[in-house]
Order: C-alpha cells, then sequence, then structure tokens
C-alpha cells in the first residue's frame, strides 16, 4: 500500500446529514441573534426595518427547524466542522443584506458591508454612514459582536488538527478532547468573559460621558476588534478624549486570547503575564507605536505631541486589527503606511477575536528560527529543541504556522495583482488589501462608492479568507471534502 492508499484508507469525505443539521442549528442561531437589531428597530421607529428582519428571522427559521431536526451524529469529523463554519461565515452576510437593501442600499454594497460586519473587518464602500438609518449602524455593530463571538469559538475546527503546542494555548483545560464537547466547554467560557468585557465597556463609556447609543455600539465593534463607527470620522467624533481612550483600550482587550481571561480568573493575573504571546502583544504595542511617532515626525512633518496622539491610535488600531482612526491616513506618507501594514499582518493572539496572522505563529518561527542557528555551532550529538512558555514545539505546530503565512502572503499577493491591474497606486492598493486579509478596516481611501465592483468583490473574499485563515474554505473547495467513503458509524 503506497501514501496515497493510507492516507485514502484513514479520511473521509463529509456527511451530508451531519453538515446540515449543524448548518441549520447555526441558522436557528442566526435567526434569534435578529432578534436584537429587530427591537431596535421598534425602538427608533423604523418600522420598514421591522418587516425586515422579520423576513430574515422568517427565512432562516424555515431553513433550520427542519435541519436541525436531522439526527444527531456521535461524533463530529474536522473537516465537517470547518465546512459548516465556512458555510456560517458565506450565507450569514447574504441573509442579513435584507433589511439593508430595504434601506435602499445597492445589493453590492449591502453585501460589502455586511461581510465587513460579519468578519469584523470594519471596511466600507459607502460614502457616509452618519445617514445611514439608526438601527443599521446598531446592526452592523451587532454583527461585529456576535461574528467575533463565532470566529473564536468556531476556531476550534481550524486548531483541532494543529500541533499540541498551538492547543494548549488556546485553552489547555480542553486539549486533546473530542471537538464537539471542546467545542461546547470552550464556547461557555468564551460566552462568558465576552459579556464581562462588553457589560465592563459599556460601564465604561458611560462614564467616560460617551452618547449611550453610539457608546455601545462602539464598545461592540471595539471588544470584537470589528472598528465599525457611527461617525464618519470614527473615534474623532467623539467630543471627549477620555471616550476614544476607553474605546482603545477595549480594542487591546478583544486582541488578547480570550481563554487567558479565563485563566487568569482561575489561576491569578499572574497567568496573564507568564503567556509569552501576551508579553509579544505588549512589546508590538510599544514597538508600533514607537515608530509611527517617530515616522509621523521626520517624514511627515507633524509635531510629537500631534505624532503621539495619532500613533497610539492608529498603532493599537492596526495591531489589534480594531480598524478605528482618529484622522484621515490618505495625507501620511509611505514609510508610515508600511509600518501600519507590518501591524496589521502580525495582527493579535490566537483565541482573540484579532486578525492577522497571530502573534503566537510569529513566536513560532523565531523560536524555530533560533535553534536553527544555535545548531550551527553545536556537535553533531546535541539535542536542541525550540521550546516557547516551556513546551516543545511540534514539528505540526512549525507547518502550520508555515502553511498559513503562505496562504496569507498568495492571497495577498493576488489580490494585490488585481488592484494594480486596474490601475491604482502600489501602497495604497497594498495597504487595503492587508487591511481586509488582516480584518483590520483601516482605509486610505480605496474602499469607497468608486470602487470598482470586481475590486470590492476581491476585498470581500480577503475578508472571508483572512477571517476564516484561508483554510476552511479550501476544505470547502478540496475535492476530497465531497468526494470520497464515508463512514456512517461516526
Amino acid at each position: 500500500m503506497d501514501n496515497g492508499e493510507r492516507i485514502a484508507a484513514v479520511t473521509y469525505a463529509v456527511r451530508a446529514h451531519v453538515v446540515l443539521k449543524y448548518f441549520g442549528q447555526l441558522a436557528l442561531l442566526q435567526a434569534a441573534l435578529s432578534c436584537a437589531p429587530l427591537v431596535a428597530s421598534l425602538y427608533f421607529g423604523e418600522y420598514r426595518l421591522t418587516l425586515g428582519y422579520l423576513a430574515v428571522g422568517a427565512l432562516l427559521g424555515a431553513v433550520g427547524v427542519p435541519l436541525a431536526r436531522l439526527p444527531q451524529p456521535p461524533r463530529v469529523l474536522t473537516n465537517e466542522a470547518l465546512v459548516i463554519t465556512a458555510l456560517a461565515f458565506v450565507t450569514a452576510p447574504l441573509v442579513m443584506t435584507i433589511p439593508f437593501t430595504d434601506a435602499g442600499l445597492p445589493f453590492g454594497d449591502a453585501l460589502f458591508e455586511t461581510v465587513s460586519a460579519i468578519t469584523t473587518t470594519g471596511l466600507s464602500t459607502l460614502a457616509s454612514v452618519e445617514h445611514l438609518p439608526r438601527t443599521l449602524l446598531f446592526a452592523r455593530a451587532w454583527m461585529q459582536w456576535y461574528g467575533g463571538l463565532g470566529f473564536v469559538v468556531l476556531s476550534l475546527a481550524l486548531l483541532a488538527g494543529q500541533g499540541g503546542i498551538t492547543r494548549r494555548f488556546i485553552d489547555p483545560e480542553t486539549a486533546g478532547q473530542e471537538l464537539a464537547t471542546t467545542v461546547l466547554a470552550h464556547a461557555r467560557r468564551m460566552l462568558a468573559v465576552y459579556l464581562v468585557l462588553t457589560v465592563a465597556g459599556i460601564a465604561a463609556v458611560s462614564v467616560a460621558g460617551a452618547p449611550t447609543a453610539a457608546g455601545i455600539e462602539h464598545v461592540l465593534s471595539a471588544v470584537s476588534t470589528g472598528g465599525f463607527s457611527t461617525s464618519d470620522t470614527s473615534l474623532a467624533g467623539f467630543a471627549s478624549g477620555k471616550v476614544s481612550a476607553v474605546i482603545t483600550a477595549l480594542s487591546i482587550c478583544g486582541a488578547i486570547g480570550l481563554p487567558l481571561y479565563y485563566r487568569a480568573w482561575r489561576a491569578g493575573p499572574r497567568a496573564l503575564w507568564r503567556n509569552s504571546e501576551l508579553r509579544a502583544l505588549a512589546f508590538a504595542l510599544a514597538l508600533v507605536v514607537a515608530a509611527l511617532t517617530m515616522l509621523m515626525v521626520f517624514s511627515d512633518g507633524m509635531s510629537w505631541p500631534q505624532a503621539l496622539r495619532r500613533a497610539a491610535v492608529l498603532g493599537v488600531s492596526a495591531q489589534t486589527t480594531t480598524g478605528f482612526s482618529d484622522s484621515p491616513l490618505a495625507a501620511l506618507g509611505h514609510a508610515t503606511l508600511l509600518a501600519i501594514i507590518v501591524a496589521m499582518v502580525i495582527g493579535g493572539c490566537v483565541g482573540s477575536t484579532a486578525g492577522g496572522v497571530k502573534l503566537l505563529r510569529v513566536l513560532i518561527l523565531i523560536k524555530v528560527a533560533r535553534v536553527a542557528l544555535r545548531r550551527t555551532g553545536a556537535t553533531s550529538h546535541a539535542v536542541m529543541a525550540p521550546m516557547l512558555d516551556g513546551k516543545r514545539i511540534e514539528d505540526a505546530d512549525l507547518v502550520r504556522a508555515l502553511l498559513l503565512m503562505a496562504l496569507y502572503c498568495g492571497v495577498v499577493l493576488l489580490s494585490w495583482f488585481a488592484f494594480l491591474a486596474h490601475g491604482h497606486a502600489p501602497m495604497e492598493s497594498l495597504f487595503e488589501v492587508v487591511s481586509a486579509t488582516s480584518t483590520v478596516g483601516l482605509s486610505t481611501g480605496l474602499s469607497g462608492p468608486q470602487l470598482e465592483p470586481m475590486l470590492k468583490a476581491v476585498l470581500e473574499l480577503d475578508m472571508l479568507l483572512g477571517r476564516l485563515e484561508v483554510m476552511a474554505l479550501l476544505v470547502v473547495l478540496y475535492p476530497g471534502t465531497w468526494i470520497g467513503k464515508r463512514d456512517q458509524s461516526l
């Protein structure tokens, strides 16, 4: 039996009834979540949108009820979980365009807004958001909030096949358990952490003096590292700098792996700082703010106070992949934009709502490279293994990190080429593509009503690929996922 035959002997195609069963449950969950903007439409008196959200609920219920009644499988395979994840993130934006088109938005712009919301990106092609109905402003932030939580929970499907160190970094208490059991336990813990951060954030912005509705919507976007704002000027729309400071701090909280909060609650606050990825996040934030400050002073001609203020907001926004800003980016020089791009590529911690390739994967590559350099001066009998937080980095960790980074770079390069082929400026095009693929939402101005429909579609695909870390959609497209033998005993 050759290698291909051995692989085929232990792999299975997805079972339709399993995918449909959980897709139906997710449809019902989506229907329940759409009740929040429905209530908001009643509160704001925007009854036309009430009908739109009733239609959303009816459609999702009609799909979800019969599918959710399918038999419960004893086990869910990893490829099935990935397919369910991808389908959820692809179909949810399509359904949620209904109320947006009811409000008068063209379908293309409505789809861009909902994809950007569900993927917690924050890019927009609208000339202005301040003219949108209040219900839709809330709905955008609400979709970012549950889209961020959904990614954290469903990302366990992505992590199920990874090396041991990655699983232990995400949630050491569930490492090695069966997938469905792991997701359930993880979901309960992360929901509790997410709710605490959200409630604390709403209380903090209220104390800081933010208007109630705008404050809540910005908190929902900050905790999910989404970045949608109710103002065309983003954080500059708040009269109080205290509100901007609170929202910026919440963005950092959202970029920290949610399991770390649970671990700190169980083992004490010191458990947070013992995590090397969290220390790396603190270092990266300090480094990007310092670099941006100097670039803005010496390259962009700003004063030190102005540069420090702008660098603090943009640096945190880029590194945490939140996407808030307090001033336009179009006037920044290419060196400053490149520094922001690097921060957006790296992103936040695994297990957080942040995008990017994640700090943990960067740390893995640094540790492996360090050991490789040390081996050049060691004897042939020396045993050296890359370690991270006292745990050995397995080959699967390294392979997975390299694969995801390679896929990320491939997506960015292909998307960048599409922008260049349409005649857009290289640096601004690269910035826009990286912002979409890292689910950041910062823009130099290319994302707008004037953007070509094809490039809007490219950015939508980038946002989905970035949120799902490419792999889930590749699994959907892989023929072996659908064609092959199926183990009906599972």
